[in-house]
This record gives C-alpha cells, sequence and structure tokens, in this order.
C-alpha cells in the first residue's frame, strides 16, 4: 500500500511502549533534524480493491502527512468533510493491522471492522499518553455509481483523527523539545511533543509555530510562556547560511525581548541547521539586551532546566554518612565529616541547595529531621511524625529551599511540603493519594516530580506536575508512566532534566541494577558492569559521577564508576558509608 524511501530529513520519534512523552531528552542528545529517515510514500486506492482492502489502504496512506493527506482523503466518499489538519489527534496502534474483517455487505454497503492492540494516544498539541487497551471500530463504505468502493464513515466521523502504528510514528514523526518558564520567571521547562514531519525545510517553522501554540495539556498551568496571546509567525522561519530568522506579529512587543529569546534559543538549538539566529517583530530587528543582531542557540545557559550553574554542577562534592555515623563529603574517595552527633546519623540526609540545612529520616523512617547549620553538632529538631503504620519517603529539596516528602502507607499516601521560613502543610491536591509512594524527587526545575509509586503490587515510575494556584496551594498531580521496561524500582534521583537514574531490575534481570532512564519514553540503558552487592539508594546530577550506596558481606559502601564519563565502565565501591546525595 506505500512504499518506503530513505530520504536526508529529521530523525525517528521513538513512541514508549508503556510510557507516557512528558518532557523531551537534553539537546545534547535530541534527535538531528538531518538525520535519515524514512518516508511513506502513500499508494491511492485501485478501482478493484474491496471493502477490506479500501480499508487496508486508507490506514497506510494516512501515514503520509504529504500534502494535507491527499492521498489518504481519496479513499473517501464525496461528501466527506474529513480533515486532521496538520497536527491530528493520534491513536498508536502496536502493529499493523494485517485483516480488516467485512462484517457486512448488501446492497452497496458495507462494514469493515479493524482490531489492534493500542499503546497510546497522541493528542492534537502532540501529548503523548499510554492508554493500552483493545481497539475495535468500524469503517461505512458504499459503491459509488462508477462501482468503486469508498469509505462514508470514520470511526468517530468527520473529526476523527489517525490510527497509525508504531512504526508509522516512528517514520512520520519525531520527538522535540519546546520551553516554558517554571513560576520563578527565570528556569525553563522542557515540554516534550510529538511533531509531525513532512521534510526538513518546514520543521523549523513547524516547531515556532507550536512553541508559539503554547505548553501541551500535561503542564498547562504549571509553566508560563514570554510571549503574549495571539503572538504568530509573520512567514516561514528563513534559514541562511546556518542563521534562522524568526518573524513575529507585532504583538510580540508588548513581550519580554530577553525571556522570547531564552524560549526560542533553547527551542532551536535542536535543529543542526541553526547556529545563529535573529528575531524580528513586525519586520524589525530586536536585540535583547547584551546580545548581538543575531544570537547563538547556545545562548541563555542561565536559563537552562538545570539550573543556572548547570555546568558547575559536576564539580559539587557530595553528601552522605560515613562508617563512623557522620554526616560528611565525599571528596575524591575519602569521606570528609561535616555533622556530627544525632544530626549526623539520620537516614537518607539531603542538604538544602543553599548549603544551610540538612533534612533526613528517622531510622525506622517514622520521623522528618531537620538540621542547622550543616556543619559541627547541628542542633536537630523533628519536624514531621508519621502516623501509625505509615513512613516518609527520603526528602528532596526544589532549588527554592522548598522540602517534600511523602507519608504513605500501603494502601494511601498523602505529600507535604515546607516552604522556607514557613511550618509543613499537606499539598491541596495530590495526584497519589489512594497509592503507596516509595520514592519522591524534585526535578531541577521546580516543576516536574518523578515518583516510585506502587501500581498492581510492582513499583512503576512516574513523572507527574507542580502547579502553583494564585491563592498558593498547590496541585501536584498528572502522574503517569514513564516505561515499563523496569520493574521493581528502587530509587531514582534526577541525572539532568531528561533523564533519570534508577536502581531498578529489568524483566530479563535476577538482581538490582542501575540504569539510565529518559523521560521521554525512550530505551532505558544499563550504568557500569560489574558487582554492586545489594544496591540500596542512588544520587546523581549534571556531568556528576551517578553514586550508589550498596551493601555486602563486608558492610555499607558508596560505589562510583571508575571511569565516569564512560556508560559501561566497571564499578569500584572504595568509600565506607550510606546514602549518598547531591545538594544541586
Amino acid at each position: 500500500m506505500c512504499a518506503a524511501v530513505l530520504l536526508g530529513g529529521t530523525g525517528c520519534a521513538g513512541v514508549p511502549s508503556g510510557g507516557q512523552v512528558v518532557t523531551g531528552q537534553p539537546a545534547e542528545r535530541a534527535e538531528r533534524v538531518d538525520d535519515p529517515y524514512v518516508r511513506l510514500v502513500p499508494v491511492g486506492p485501485d478501482p478493484e480493491w474491496g471493502p477490506a482492502e479500501i480499508v487496508s489502504g486508507f490506514l497506510a496512506a494516512s501515514a503520509s502527512f504529504d500534502d494535507d493527506h491527499r492521498v489518504a482523503k481519496q479513499y473517501l466518499g464525496a461528501k466527506s468533510r474529513w480533515d486532521p489538519g496538520p497536527r491530528p489527534f493520534v491513536t498508536v496502534l502496536a502493529d499493523r493491522i494485517v485483516a480488516p474483517q467485512v462484517v457486512r455487505s448488501e446492497n452497496g454497503q458495507a462494514t469493515v471492522r479493524i482490531t489492534g492492540d493500542q499503546l497510546g494516544t497522541i493528542t492534537s498539541d502532540g501529548q503523548y499518553t499510554a492508554a493500552p487497551k483493545d481497539l475495535d471500530v468500524a469503517f461505512q463504505l458504499a459503491r459509488t455509481p462508477q462501482g468503486i468502493w469508498r469509505i462514508t464513515g470514520l470511526p468517530g466521523g468527520d473529526k476523527a483523527g489517525l490510527i497509525l502504528t508504531k512504526d508509522d510514528v516512528e517514520r512520520s514523526m519525531r520527538t522535540v523539545n519546546l520551553y516554558f518558564f517554571a513560576p520563578d520567571r527565570h528556569t525553563l521547562v522542557p515540554n516534550g511533543i510529538f511533531l509531525p514531519v513532512v521534510n526538513r525545510q518546514t520543521l523549523p517553522t513547524q516547531l515556532v509555530r507550536a512553541l508559539l501554540s503554547g505548553p501541551t495539556s500535561w503542564l498547562n498551568g504549571a509553566v508560563d510562556s514570554a510571549f503574549p496571546n495571539g503572538t504568530q509567525l509573520r512567514g516561514p522561519v528563513d534559514i541562511d547560511n546556518d542563521v534562522a530568522t524568526v518573524d513575529l506579529t507585532a504583538g510580540a512587543r508588548a513581550g519580554d525581548v530577553e525571556r522570547m529569546s531564552a524560549q526560542l534559543g533553547w527551542t532551536l538549538r535542536q535543529l543542526s541547521e541553526i547556529q545563529r539566529w535573529r528575531l524580528r517583530i513586525g519586520g524589525e530587528t530586536v536585540t535583547a539586551e547584551g546580545m548581538d543582531s543575531t544570537q547563538s542557540v547556545y545562548a541563555w545557559p542561565e536559563n537552562s532546566p538545570d539550573g543556572p550553574d548547570a555546568k558547575n554542577k559536576g564539580h559539587q562534592n557530595a553528601y552522605m554518612v560515613g562508617e563512623t555515623g557522620a554526616l560528611g563529603t565525599l571528596r575524591g574517595d575519602r569521606v570528609h565529616p561535616v555533622v556530627t552527633g544525632p544530626a549526623g546519623a539520620l537516614s537518607r540526609p539531603a542538604v538544602s541547595p543553599d548549603y544551610g540545612e540538612v533534612a533526613g529520616l528517622g531510622s525506622a523512617h517514622d520521623q522528618v529531621v531537620v538540621a542547622a547549620p550543616v556543619s559541627g553538632a547541628a542542633a536537630s529538631r523533628v519536624l514531621l511524625n508519621a502516623r501509625e503504620g505509615a513512613r516518609f519517603t527520603a526528602p528532596s529539596w526544589s532549588p527554592d529551599g522548598t522540602l517534600w516528602t511523602v507519608e504513605s502507607t500501603s494502601e494511601e499516601s498523602a505529600l507535604w511540603v515546607r516552604r522556607p521560613g514557613q511550618p509543613p502543610v499537606r499539598a491541596a491536591h495530590w495526584g497519589l493519594s489512594g497509592r503507596e509512594v516509595l520514592s519522591f524527587r524534585v526535578a531541577r526545575d521546580g516543576v516536574r516530580a518523578a515518583v516510585i509509586v506502587n501500581i498492581d503490587g510492582r513499583p512503576q515510575i512516574q513523572v507527574g506536575r507542580i502547579a502553583h494556584a494564585p491563592d498558593g496551594t498547590l496541585d501536584v498531580g498528572a502522574f503517569l508512566p514513564v516505561s515499563s521496561e523496569l520493574q521493581d524500582a528502587v530509587d531514582i534521583a534526577w541525572r539532568d532534566y531528561g533523564t533519570l537514574a534508577v536502581l531498578g531490575r529489568a524483566k530479563r534481570d535476577s538482581q538490582t541494577l542501575p540504569y539510565l532512564m529518559p523521560v521521554s519514553g525512550s530505551a532505558v540503558t544499563t550504568l557500569g558492569v560489574g558487582s554492586l552487592g545489594e544496591p540500596e539508594t542512588i544520587t546523581a546530577a549534571p556531568g556528576a559521577p551517578v553514586l550508589i550506596g550498596t551493601r555486602s558481606g563486608d558492610g555499607q559502601k558508596i560505589c562510583r564508576q571508575r571511569s565516569p564519563s564512560q556508560t559501561y565502565s566497571e564499578w569500584i565501591c572504595p568509600a565506607a558509608g550510606r546514602d549518598p546525595y547531591y545538594p544541586r
């Protein structure tokens, strides 16, 4: 029904078989627009085809976005008003439907039934959500006066979207990041979407238009855009000698040029043919403060989702509890005590981003304890006591100094939040209140949170979003699975804004191992080789070695890779101690 052609164009989008695309991968690892991709050249209907062949041909032709689905529309009756548009709703199936069933055919009318395994859906804003279930829908067909079969009724009517296979999506779409601002109006938050691609020339324009249309439904209400409502492109994004020109409508003059530039620069850097770009509003070039008329796509590092000091995070020292029971810093492979006494022996200690306070758990994980300063015999106090039968997750800090922990039983949970200078309160809206939560980690952008949650008796990794209401209350929810490749997850940490470091077990494994898990839902990768004993805790930071707290016959150790820059470098465990943690 279609011919596969290898063209110079965009890379492919990976559909997660058991997860949800909530954010893209860091730009330096994003797919390049000039990677080759497989493009389907659709075939129109044959006059001799019967109802089942017409439906099969229509489904195959739907995977081509050329000319506004011109070929797919040839399979429809003359009265059809079906128009999926450039960014349609998509139902994603695991495999191609090979045998449509004609369940009725009489008097020039026919009904064709198709069934398949649905993986999920992609909404018109590009948001992928895992929604596995059995698909069972019907097409209505009729003979034309010329005696040829055409589709007269689609599942969902004229407003129906597309039914594509996972392979179709990987050929015709790619995942890209759009960037919006966190509530602090400074930190950018990546919003990953699936974007249909026809050719390389149109992709920059599609990408900017998607950015101007705002965040997906998943992040809507949690992030902000610097572009005034109604801002549009005046024409296609023009590229000349690696320099792109983005010309916005006059309404953009009401926006903040610096913040708009940061959003555009971070979004455009994913396209390898663009190295610099200029901003025009109403046809006139505008220049951000401190910038030339053309600016590098790698400008605005201070707005990184990993924080303004993202490049320096690899040089920070990790904290851990040493074998003497004191909280210390790990410098090289030696532990240097910092906090002594009861405050130094807390379980799962977490030092605040400003290094002014440490939070941890009591030995039974039924208390949250804080201590300050992070030196000497720091004075400690109990911040929270769990109710009977409940335990707290390891404390997590967001960049603004807010402290987070989840109080959980086997049947329910509550999220506790302590803002700087305020007492802890329960989050007003907590999306996992009816679930047992085993781990909770806030991303460095302060908007996304990763959790390990018990789903039907199995720990599952999910990512949700943190939305701030005007009255100051929090809505922490919209948690959706990242990947189904790992089971029995033990601990998680944000390595960077697009990747989680995870202790878990793949279906083929008999023991817990460290993995890197892209939050885009792409395939997970193992990290390092060699024996680790029984891994218990993990910590990570941009550019810094992943550290693992493990237990073996000779006690508790802190493990790192011999050559941290190499994914498959051997694990070594040179330091005695437990519970490593990076503050930033």
